[in-house]
């Protein structure tokens, strides 16, 4: 299969698959900053915390399976080897292991950040390439990480 077969240009779908990819290893990265905070959660917010990373680990699970099968609707193939994400995110990795509840939800933030940032990149290139399915999947994603950001923010104490 390729990009023709569903009535969108290569050439002009390309850049989005180059993007895509970036953004799966980008969501790599994520998912396992939140299996380890989820895993190595101590303290007062334990119970919250415990369930909202997994929570949120579950859903990027789901979220790095939709990027994948995108990336193959369009014709290429997605990345699949960590060395891949850890070159190519720019998301780092960190060492939950010690880390206070705060700094875990200030971690998880600045990645949502990170992300809803290549999600409004995406959008743009998406758009111009006339990519409505890609489009509408990367907005989808954007809208519950921004009220994520939100909720996590207000938990915190945040502005």
């Amino acid at each position: 299969m390729d990009a023709k077969e569903i009535s969108l240009n290569e050439k002009k779908v390309k850049p989005v698959v180059d993007m895509l990819n970036d953004y799966l290893a980008n969501y790599h990265i994520h998912y396992q900053k939140l299996r380890g905070c989820h895993w190595n959660i101590k303290g007062q917010n334990f119970f919250t915390l415990h369930i909202k990373f997994e929570e949120l680990y579950t859903n990027a699970q789901l979220t790095i399976d939709e990027i994948a099968e995108r990336v193959l609707t369009l014709g290429k193939a997605p990345h699949s080897r960590f060395s891949d994400y850890i070159k190519e995110s720019t998301i780092k990795e960190i060492n939950t292991i010690g880390m206070t509840d705060m700094a875990m939800v200030d971690a998880v933030l600045d990645d949502m950040a990170k992300l809803i940032e290549l999600e409004r990149e995406l959008l743009e290139a998406t758009d111009k390439a006339g990519d409505d399915g890609s489009n509408d999947m990367v907005n989808r994603f954007m809208q519950f990480k921004e009220k994520t950001t939100w909720m996590l923010r207000s938990f915190a104490g945040k502005k």
